[in-house]
């Protein structure tokens, strides 16, 4: 059962008031880094029950008349092609789905930003694609010896090199496709060139995770290393906090690790700096508006536990490493939590045990674990998919919801004209056709009307599934896990 564990409208409140106060606080120009994900961050949503995905986005919808927005991508990624995992898509692709979906919210793009400009011939194209389209593109460059050659940087080769992002609001927000884009050196940047043309203007860092005012092993932080256990993010007490105001508050390795080289170069520029500590810089609220501690740690417990699984399938596909596994196994030993933890680890076993194939388990809202089995007709994803919709809509279990003869025509153009060598029913194809049945059978329709509620509800698999079903999982948001083995002995996997 989901208990709500956090307030998402008071959060909407406290923390564009608590914006608004920074803003003020430098003189009504801020630039803000933006990290996690803005539209869809369902990391945050599954840790914190009660925050919506879009509840970034919607927080900056009540500032919408200062807030403009400024993308960086760091060209390296652009000429690697790197791949955003949770889409994928590549960084430069993604770059034009963000500022659509500004565009989509009425908010105001300022530009891309091009971070570490090397001029070649990738970057060279793409900044070329994007003014094609209309759009403002700014070069900023590499800088020898960054972040620690002062001198360098605080210069007309340093900082003063790069172009000059002219912005017209007071709340500038620096965002990118992923992480390493280079958004503080961009927000450094233009506090440099804003100060040169006597321009008063501050900096901020937006980071939901870790939570700064809950304790350093608590499990909502931990899980937030465990989803950025590849990056070896490390939680950590802020000590440059506690030795300025006595109070003892959470940031991250790589943020505790820049502050003295960020502190110097806003005295470089200012001549003082307005922060005594990391946490200064930040103005999360999200710790402010849990408002049921216990449901916050079962959830972010469960986080870590599939955040395990993912990293094991990863390693299985040749996409980690040991260490990364052994890091999340750490975790789980922090959280108390293991396996065991998971209902429908046992559920999608003990299925595979009985039936000798791949099964699959998912637990319901109610609790109540419902189980799927391979067949000749579809997998076992597609086989519990069903037996939970009809669960949901009260169908008996002896009820045929799609008729064979409308599954083997699928099987049939699968194998015959599409080329695939397993004839079974993926949950897309189960999806459609359950909807053409819909037409003409009551309870299929029922059945289809409960497609909502499967929603952050858990699923385990006994193997890896395919990555249209890993896909349409992640569309249905069901919260899935997979052993580390696939159906088959093959070396190709597609």
């Amino acid at each position: 059962m989901i208990k709500t564990g956090f307030d998402n409208e008071q959060y909407l409140t406290t923390q564009s008031a608590h914006i608004r106060e920074r803003i003020d606080q430098f003189g009504g120009k801020l630039y803000m880094e933006f990290g996690g994900k803005l539209f869809d961050d369902y990391h945050a949503s599954r840790v914190l029950p009660g925050f919506r995905p879009d509840s970034k986005i919607r927080m900056l919808l009540q500032l919408k008349e200062d807030v403009e927005v400024i993308i960086a991508i760091h060209a390296g990624d652009i000429e690697k092609n790197k791949v955003r995992g949770d889409l994928g898509i590549t960084y430069d692709m993604d770059v034009l789905r963000l500022i659509d979906a500004f565009h989509g919210y009425g908010l105001y793009v300022g530009g891309v930003v091009l971070t570490r400009f090397d001029g070649s011939e990738a970057v060279l194209a793409y900044q070329k694609k994007l003014e094609t389209l209309g759009l403002k593109v700014y070069r900023h460059y590499a800088i020898p010896g960054y972040p620690s050659n002062l001198p360098l940087i605080i210069s007309d080769e340093g900082y003063g090199k790069n172009d000059y992002i002219e912005t017209r609001h007071s709340l500038v927000v620096v965002t990118a496709p992923g992480p390493g884009s280079g958004k503080m050196a961009v927000c450094l940047s233009q506090l440099y060139h804003e100060h040169q043309r006597g321009v008063k203007a501050g900096y901020a860092k937006f980071e939901t995770f870790p939570i700064w005012n809950l304790p350093l092993q608590h499990p909502v932080n931990l899980a937030y290393e465990a989803a950025t256990a590849d990056l070896n993010d490390v939680n950590m007490i802020d000590n440059y906090h506690l030795e300025a105001y006595g109070e003892t508050t959470v940031n991250y390795n790589r943020d505790i690790e820049v502050f003295p080289v960020l502190n110097a170069i806003f005295r470089e520029i200012y001549g003082d700096s307005p922060y005594k500590s990391p946490t200064d810089m930040g103005v999360n609220m999200a710790g402010h508006c849990i408002i049921d501690d216990e449901a916050v740690c079962e959830a972010a417990r469960q986080e870590i536990i599939r955040r395990y699984y993912k990293e094991r399938c990863a390693l299985r596909k040749g996409n980690s490493e040991q260490q990364v596994v052994e890091k999340l196994e750490l975790l789980m030993s922090k959280a108390g939590v293991s396996i065991q933890d998971r209902p429908v680890v046992a559920a999608a076993g003990l299925k595979a045990e009985v039936t000798g194939l791949p099964a699959a388990a998912i637990e319901l809202p109610d609790g109540q674990v419902v189980t799927g089995k391979t067949s000749d007709l579809m997998g076992a994803g597609s086989a519990m998919l069903l037996n939970a919709l009809k669960v949901l809509a009260g169908v008996d279990d002896a009820v045929e919801l799609i008729a064979p003869s409308v599954i083997e025509p699928i099987q049939k153009l699968k194998v015959e004209h599409l080329g695939n060598h397993n004839p079974h029913m993926h949950i897309d194809e189960t999806l459609i056709a359950l909807t053409i049945c819909a037409a003409t059978n009551p309870d299929a329709q029922a059945a289809l009307d409960q497609l909502d509620q499967l929603a952050g509800c858990e699923m385990h698999s006994t193997v890896i599934l395919s990555p249209v079903d890993e896909n349409t999982c992640q569309k249905l948001r069901v919260n899935l896990t997979c052993e580390p083995k696939y159906q088959t002995a093959k070396l190709f996997h597609h």
